[in-house]
């Protein structure tokens, strides 16, 4: 126990970390997943292609869809 009253894992977090940097100069497949609604702004999650089901819960990024921009017009 590292005498944290909270969930989250610290070496656990800097297992991925390290492993992030490892990966650094490689490149990574991501998928776009948007979710329309009629009520509110449409939501984009940006996971991963190839990412097991357990990593699918944890290595994601969700924002309102229209916080992305094409990357040819960013550059």
């Amino acid at each position: 126990m590292t005498g944290s009253t909270s969930d989250y894992d610290d070496r656990a977090a800097r297992r991925r970390l390290a492993a992030a940097a490892q990966r650094e100069t490689e490149s990574l497949d991501l998928e776009a997943i948007v979710v329309r609604y009629e009520d509110r702004a449409d939501r984009c999650t940006i996971t991963p292609r190839e990412c097991s089901e357990a990593e699918q819960l944890t290595t994601w990024l969700s924002a309102d869809a229209a916080a992305f921009v094409d990357l040819a017009d960013a550059r």
